[in-house]
């Protein structure tokens, strides 16, 4: 068995034809069938698979924009439950660049922030405003609602306006740590969504409890997107730009400036990290990601509220970064995309067959302990045994290690060519009747 196992490992032909085949018998399942969850959430465990090969990243990062971009939408285009499979990726994927976007600010940065939905809140606000006439309360000239076109911008202008509220919020609370930091950006969430709440006196700007209603959906070409599988394809394409900037940013000089941060404030400042300016670009780029996602939530819902961006949701985002493994990318996409998943079609999904179960008089599970109303209860045990089991999360963080044997090898190549260099200097010198020193 263990040879067998190794021949797998090492077999990158054998690794191609399995997953080949896994991915054929899950797709086909999911496209011939009318609904099948566990069929669709074995084709998406399939990226899992794909993460776990043998194979360069090139490959992988080929094979999975293969998979996201071709093989799903079609598998999933089969069926009446086309629009619901869509819905819970496009979901997964928002949440998934969200975290990562927490991630850098807890996972690389170390600072705790339990008010990141904030971010997401001002994202939203800012394409809400100006796609409806909400903006000629306080713009003169009637210019607004602007066309559905001007969401690509807008997702570069809410993701700015998160980051310079990023910078805002860093500048009085980063000179605190620890418990304290939490407290703060605690409170930064809740102010924001009360302020939204508010404001609608004495200049209506947010509409209030009452929410932004008939929000632009995108457009491009004439094209108007009004559909989850439309969705889809703006969602894998920013979150590909994310992981890819998320990924170049963690090795960078910034990135590992991060890390050592997080790891000891004292020795990066001893090493010349500027630590109030590298806390205070952390902030700003996790809640840029996070802004850029407001907006497309914004558009893709057409409608939003302050009950939208509550302190359950950044608990939540923070959960799925805990889950994942802090620091660790693929850990946070597998974590969010777990917990989207589990709470927007497992449960979902179990709940709707013990109801039909209870009809049928085989079940009787009282109303109070559905599997959907006990979400957080499911979720806090979740956390609790990830805590004690894998307490570095489901998928850990690497180090980046020294190779040493390429150390040696490199230290004896410099020696010999050092050696070859002074040679050739003591034999230059005799040739002109010099000295050596």
């Amino acid at each position: 068995m263990n040879t067998i196992q190794r021949l797998f490992t090492q077999s990158r032909l054998m690794q191609a034809s399995a997953l080949s085949l896994f991915v054929i018998a899950t797709g086909l399942t999911v496209y011939l069938l009318d609904k099948s969850v566990l069929a669709y959430l074995l084709l998406l465990s399939s990226l899992l698979a794909l993460y776990y090969t043998s194979f360069s990243d090139r490959i992988k990062w080929i094979v999975g924009g293969v998979l996201l971009l071709l093989v799903i939408p079609i598998a999933v285009s089969g069926g009446p439950s086309h629009q619901s499979y869509m819905e819970v990726a496009t979901q997964s994927g928002i949440y998934i660049a969200m975290a990562l976007g927490l991630n850098i600010v807890v996972g690389f940065a170390g600072l705790l922030d339990m008010g990141f939905v904030a971010f997401f809140a001002i994202g939203a606000y800012t394409y809400g405003i100006f796609s409806t006439e909400q903006a000629n309360n306080f713009i003169p000239g009637h210019l607004f609602p602007l066309s559905g076109a001007s969401f690509w911008l807008f997702i570069l202008i809410g993701g700015f306006m998160a980051a310079l509220f990023g910078v805002l919020l860093g500048l009085p609370v980063l000179r605190v740590k620890g418990d304290y930091l939490a407290i703060v950006t605690l409170g930064f969430g809740e102010i924001i969504r009360i302020i939204f709440n508010n404001l609608e006196k004495p200049v209506n700007i947010t509409n209030g409890a009452m929410g932004i209603s008939s929000i632009k959906p995108p457009q491009l070409f004439g094209l108007e997107f009004t559909h989850p599988n439309q969705y889809y394809f703006i969602v894998m394409i920013l979150l590909i730009l994310v992981i890819v900037t998320v990924k170049r940013i963690e090795n960078s000089r910034i990135g590992r400036s991060w890390k050592a941060i997080r790891e000891n404030e004292i020795a990066a400042q001893a090493m010349g990290i500027p630590l109030f300016r590298t806390k205070l670009l952390a902030f700003a780029v996790g809640a840029f990601f996070s802004g850029m996602m407001g907006v497309l939530f914004a558009a893709k819902q057409t409608f939003i509220d302050p009950s939208s961006f509550t302190l359950l949701e950044s608990t939540t985002i923070l959960v799925m970064v805990v889950l994942g493994g802090m620091g660790s990318v693929p850990g946070v996409i597998l974590g969010a995309a777990l917990v989207t998943i589990l709470n927007l079609q497992v449960l979902t999904e179990f709940t709707n067959w013990l109801n039909q179960l209870t009809l049928q008089g085989v079940l009787q599970v009282p109303n109070a302990l559905s599997p959907s109303k006990m979400q957080r209860f499911i979720f806090g045990a979740i956390l609790i045994l990830i805590t004690i089991f894998r307490p570095n999360g489901l998928i850990s963080s690497r180090i980046r290690r020294v190779d040493e044997q390429q150390l040696k090898r490199m230290e004896h190549s410099n020696s010999g060519a050092a050696a070859i260099t002074k040679a050739t200097a003591v034999d230059t010198t005799r040739r002109s009747g010099g000295m050596m020193p």
